[in-house]
C-alpha cells in the first residue's frame, strides 16, 4: 500500500462542500483583497494566539520581513536565528538589508539554543529570530531572556495553535514574542489553496506599522506616509481559512494520536530516535521527524515501498551558498549539521489510516531487520 508524505485531496474531501461555499460567496461578492473575509480571519487568529492584533499579509515570508521591517531592522544590522529552518527565515533578514547570525540548535528539539543566543549579541545586533520548528515551540520565554531586552520574532510557520506552559500559564505559538508569524501554505496544519500569511502582536504601534507595510506604506489610500509592500492576504485565501479553522485543533489532536501511535511502534527500536517534546510544550506536530544514522538508505528504501518522507533540512542556512559572504564554515554550528544528515519525516497527516501508519512502521522496521 502506497502512503503519501502528505494528502490534501483526502483533507479536502472532508470539508469540501464548506470551502466551495465560503469560496463562492467571496466570488458572488467580487471583493477579493483584503475586505470582510481578512478582516474575520484576522479576529479568530487573534482570538486563537491570545493577542491583541493579526495582521493578514502574502505569505508566510513576508510575514518575517515586514515583522523585521516594523522593527526597524535594516542596512548594517545582525539578526540573530537558527540555521536549522527552511529558507524565509535567513533570507527575509538578508532582504531587509541585515545581516543573519547563525547559532546552533538544541539536538534533542531541532529549536535554537536559548545559550547559544547571548553570546552572538554585538551592537549591531536589533533582534533575535527564534523558529517553532516541527510544531513544537521554541523556549520563547529563555529566548526573550538570552536576548536581553532585544525584540523576539517568532517564527510560528509550523506551530499555528501549539502552546508551553510558562510559569503555569498556557501560552500560545505567537503570543509571547514582539511579533509572531504565521504561514498558510498548502501544507501547514492550517493551509489555504494558495499562498498567505499573518503577523500577531500585542503591540498597537507595531500593528500599526506592520498595516502599513502590507500596503505600500499606507493606512489612507493614496497617502503613503513609509515605502512598504504590495503584501496584501486575498479574500479566497481568507474564506478558504476560516472554512478550515474550526477543524484545526481536531486536526492536530489527530496528529499527536498518530504521533503517538509511531512513537509506541518504534519505542523498541534502538537505531531510530523519535521525536522529543518539551515537556512543557503541546506539539501539532507540523511534521514526525525521526533521527537515524543510516537516513538516505532509510529514505530510498521507504521510496521502494511507496512511502512518502522528506528531509527538512539538508543543508543548514550557514552552509547555503547564498550565504558564503557571511563567512561560515562546517563545524560552527555542529548540532545542525549533524541533524541535517541524520533527520527524515514521516506522514503524520491527520486522515491516515490505521493500516496506511501499519504500512509506514513495517516498512521502518523491516530496513533494520525487525
Amino acid at each position: 500500500m502506497a502512503v503519501p508524505l502528505l494528502d490534501l485531496k483526502a483533507q479536502h474531501a472532508t470539508i469540501r462542500d464548506e470551502v466551495v461555499a465560503a469560496l463562492m460567496q467571496v466570488v458572488d461578492q467580487q471583493a477579493f483583497i483584503l475586505g470582510d473575509p481578512v478582516a474575520q480571519l484576522e479576529c479568530h487568529v487573534a482570538g486563537l494566539s491570545q493577542v491583541k492584533y493579526a495582521a493578514g499579509c502574502a505569505n508566510g515570508t513576508d510575514a518575517i520581513l515586514l515583522a523585521l521591517r516594523a522593527l526597524g531592522v535594516g542596512a548594517g544590522d545582525e539578526v540573530i536565528t537558527t540555521p536549522f529552518t527552511f529558507f524565509a527565515t535567513g533570507g527575509a533578514i538578508h532582504n531587509v538589508g541585515a545581516r543573519p547570525v547563525f547559532v546552533d540548535i538544541d539536538p534533542k528539539t531541532y529549536n535554537i539554543d536559548p545559550a547559544q543566543v547571548t553570546p552572538a549579541i554585538t551592537s549591531r545586533t536589533k533582534a533575535v529570530i527564534a523558529v517553532d520548528l516541527f510544531g513544537q515551540m521554541a523556549p520563547i520565554e529563555q529566548v526573550a531572556a538570552a536576548a536581553q531586552g532585544l525584540p523576539v520574532i517568532e517564527d510560528a510557520a509550523q506551530s499555528i495553535g501549539a502552546s508551553r506552559l510558562i510559569d503555569g500559564r498556557k501560552v500560545m505559538a505567537g503570543e509571547a514574542a514582539a511579533i509572531g508569524t504565521y504561514s498558510f501554505f498548502p501544507s501547514k496544519n492550517l493551509g489555504g489553496y494558495g499562498d498567505g500569511g499573518m503577523m500577531v502582536t500585542q503591540d498597537e504601534a507595531l500593528f500599526e506599522a506592520l498595516m502599513k507595510l502590507r500596503t505600500h506604506g499606507s493606512r489612507r489610500t493614496y497617502y503613503h506616509e513609509i515605502v512598504g509592500y504590495n503584501s496584501r492576504l486575498d479574500a479566497l485565501q481568507a474564506a478558504v481559512l476560516l472554512a478550515k479553522l474550526p477543524h484545526l485543533e481536531g486536526w492536530s489532536a489527530a496528529r499527536r494520536r498518530n504521533a503517538a501511535y509511531y512513537d509506541a511502534a518504534f519505542a523498541n527500536l534502538a537505531e531510530v530516535t523519535t521525536p522529543f517534546v518539551d515537556p512543557a510544550n503541546t506539539s501539532i506536530y507540523n511534521q514526525y521527524t525521526i533521527r537515524v544514522t543510516q537516513r538516505d538508505a532509510l529514505q530510498a528504501h521507504l521510496k521502494a515501498q511507496g512511502i512518502g518522507s522528506n528531509v527538512y533540512y539538508p543543508l543548514p542556512l550557514h552552509l547555503q551558498p547564498c550565504f558564503a559572504y557571511l563567512g561560515y564554515r562546517e563545524g560552527q554550528c555542529p548540532e545542525a549539521e549533524r541533524a541535517s544528515k541524520e533527520v527524515l519525516s514521516l506522514p503524520i497527516y491527520p486522515e491516515l489510516t490505521t493500516a496506511q501508519l501499519d504500512e509506514v512502521i513495517a516498512a521502518v522496521r523491516g530496513f533494520f531487520g525487525h
